[in-house]
């Protein structure tokens, strides 16, 4: 395992920059998703700490050395790419083993490794076929497992399932949730699919135009976002965000009508309020209720996500239990609660945190990361908009590897 600290760096071509001046600590040992829109720098990230891209300013250092000027097979790590990458002529173990081979490395000691990265993915049987005799799945695990036999410090994922079917990438996210449990090895994942974010990371470092807008667990990006970017990044469906005016302790909603700002909310002017579509709810009997007329049901059997079209012309979405039965053209009524939702100034920042104080025991975690959590969820990292570094904690959830049918 390794740490990673990336201090003040920065990546131009031709003058351009592209990657503005990042500071990040990853923690040996955790499992950190790099998450954004294309085009946010995340691949340029994880290519310059793979030592295959140069870096215009700043440092790299992989443990406690500086690797700005190591070349990428003295740095001690693998990196999975989005194309499987596997020789067609070669059997899978021989694809296991041909990297060792370059390294002048004892036969013995080849075949085990090559046998225990097969063990671990279950790959066993198929060591004698050729890539062409392979699934999609069944590529990506070899090509995980060449990198696996290396017995690197740092593992570097740079979309590695974007080719695969939806079926395939839930199954191979679980599969590599249990990797990281079984290896315990710092890795460092980059995609453009929230939810592979959500689902397998420690913590999640957002990007956007090459800055870091917001780094944090799961839990904390989507619950306690710092910015209308984040909010409207993280999550899916997307957070409904409502325009408003505040003053003197309240928010005036156009065409809504006007809530009391929750206690410690100081806001004056422009503001933007936010809500998950699973905060509004179906009732007409709340703090600040409205109706709208329903124009898209989309029905997804433990849930049901209604498409509300309200007077203003602005259209929400409400996220309901399965049972709920509505249906295009009806008129619904639903009920805003201003303690559930979040508050962003004009400049887009978060006023304060939706429904008041931060759970205890998620304070007592910052300063225990020790401290078990159920589910997937690590200590949180800090408010800084480019820095991280808090402490990880490993998720509690056990999976195995199954052969693909």
């Amino acid at each position: 395992m390794a740490s990673v600290t990336l201090s003040e760096v920065r990546k131009a071509y031709s003058g351009f920059e592209v990657i503005h001046g990042i500071d990040l600590d990853i923690r040996s040992g955790e499992f950190l998703v790099l998450v954004g829109p294309s085009g946010c720098g995340k691949s340029t990230l994880l290519r310059m700490i793979a030592g295959l891209e140069d870096i215009t300013d700043g440092t790299i250092s992989i443990g406690d050395r500086v690797v700005n000027d190591l070349p990428a097979s003295q740095r001690n790590l693998s990196m999975v790419f989005q194309s499987y990458a596997l020789y067609p002529h070669m059997s899978v173990r021989k694809n296991l083993a041909f990297g060792l081979g370059n390294l002048r490395m004892p036969k013995p000691e080849i075949a085990r490794r090559v046998a225990e990265a097969a063990k671990i993915l279950q790959i066993e049987e198929l060591l004698e076929r050729k890539p062409r005799q392979l699934s999609g799945g069944q590529k990506q695990r070899v090509a995980i497992g060449r990198a696996i036999v290396r017995e690197p410090q740092l593992f570097l994922f740079d979309e590695p399932l974007s080719n695969l079917d939806a079926e395939l990438r839930v199954q191979m996210r679980v599969e590599l949730a249990g990797l990281y449990q079984r290896l315990g090895t710092t890795m460092i994942y980059v995609t453009h699919d929230q939810i592979e974010a959500m689902t397998m990371a420690t913590r999640i470092v957002v990007l956007n135009k090459g800055n870091v807008e917001q780094v944090g667990t799961p839990f904390e990006l989507y619950n306690f976002p710092r910015n209308l970017f984040v909010a409207s990044f993280i999550g899916s469906p997307r957070m409904n965000l409502l325009s408003a005016s505040a003053i003197d302790g309240k928010a005036d909603i156009p065409g809504l009508g006007t809530i009391a700002l929750p206690e410690g909310i100081e806001a004056t002017g422009p503001t933007t309020i936010g809500l998950r579509p699973e905060q509004l709810t179906i009732d007409a009997t709340g703090p600040l209720t409205v109706t709208g007329t329903i124009t898209l049901v989309e029905y997804l059997g433990s849930e049901v996500f209604i498409y509300l079209r309200l007077e203003t012309g602005q259209t929400v979405l409400v996220k309901a239990p399965g049972k709920s039965s509505h249906h295009n053209g009806e008129n619904l009524t639903i009920s805003l609660h201003p303690d559930d939702a979040h508050y962003f100034d004009a400049e887009g920042q978060r006023l304060a945190k939706a429904g008041g104080m931060m759970p205890l025991y998620l304070h007592l975690h910052r300063l225990l990361p020790t401290l078990p959590l159920e589910g997937r969820v690590a200590t949180l990292g800090p408010k800084g908009r480019s820095k991280a570094g808090e402490g990880v904690a490993k998720s509690h959830t056990a999976t195995s590897f199954e052969q693909p049918k």
